[in-house]
């Protein structure tokens, strides 16, 4: 971790769960931080690994929170996954284990959605809240025939943080027990770290990786992907990751800074 004063960057890259907010509240200096960054002329893009919600929905939530966002500068793993499905597998027949938003941005992108095993091509695991046994039957199906059926995911999260020190398990936990009951390795996951989202955030920015600094609460994931893509990143210790976590953590994610408040950001 550099001493240094901190840089004034072209572009900041958010995390937002444990980030900006947590629940329903900004966390403390979050407004001040991303007011003060827009009134410089610096370039603010959010990211979330979180596929339970679109960014049209992003985008409310932060306006309620009194951060007004346009849509595009918003990246999540709903974008990022039917993205990669029009861009890899734009005739894959679907199955998605996965919330509502991302059913509907996969069916709206054109691709096909099914539920029957001897059609799927490609299994999405996703975070979802009303996950099933049928739902894990399906994916063993189609995963354990002789088709070569893909497992992908939007995510690799363990869990998703809640106030008070709560949680629940995200995309990581589906993804295990389809793996552990199938033998099939998830292959491609289109969310932080992956260099998905680091590309697809690039584009909407029109900056380069070195004029960035990624922003986030989780080193491997937000911390991962902003050192392999060559950014500056900064962990804020009001999600998930710690003090002690940093010092043991490897170089791939090892943060630029560590900030007890996002605020700092201003220098």
């Amino acid at each position: 971790m550099t001493t240094a004063v901190m840089r004034r960057y072209g572009g900041y890259i958010f995390d937002l769960d444990g980030t900006i907010y947590l629940g329903d509240s900004l966390l403390p200096g979050a407004f001040d931080l991303v007011t003060g960054l827009r009134e410089r002329g610096a370039r603010t893009v959010f990211l979330s690994n979180n596929p339970t919600k679109d960014p049209a929905m992003y985008a409310d939530k932060l306006a309620r929170l009194g951060l007004p966002t346009p849509v595009t500068d918003i990246v999540n793993t709903v974008v990022t996954m039917t993205d990669w499905l029009v861009g890899h597998a734009p005739e894959a027949n679907v199955f998605v284990i996965g919330e509502e938003p991302l059913v509907q941005a996969v069916a709206k992108a054109g691709l096909r959605l099914s539920s029957d095993p001897e059609r799927i091509d490609i299994v999405i695991a996703s975070y979802d809240r009303d996950f099933t046994y049928r739902k894990l039957q399906i994916a063993f199906d189609a995963l354990r025939s002789d088709r070569g059926v893909r497992l992908v995911t939007t995510n690799p999260d363990r869990f998703c943080p809640f106030p008070g020190g709560r949680g629940e398990p995200d995309a990581a936990a589906i993804v295990a027990a389809i793996e552990a009951c199938t033998g099939v390795r998830c292959e491609v996951n289109v969310g932080k770290p992956d260099p998905i989202m680091v590309e697809t955030v690039m584009r909407r920015m029109g900056l380069r990786p070195d004029e960035c600094v990624m922003v986030g609460d989780r080193l491997y994931t937000d911390i991962a992907m902003g050192v392999a893509a060559g950014m500056d990143a900064a962990l804020v210790l009001t999600g998930e990751s710690t003090r002690d976590m940093v010092a043991d953590a490897p170089s791939a994610q090892r943060p630029t800074y560590v900030l007890e408040r996002i605020d700092a950001l201003l220098g």
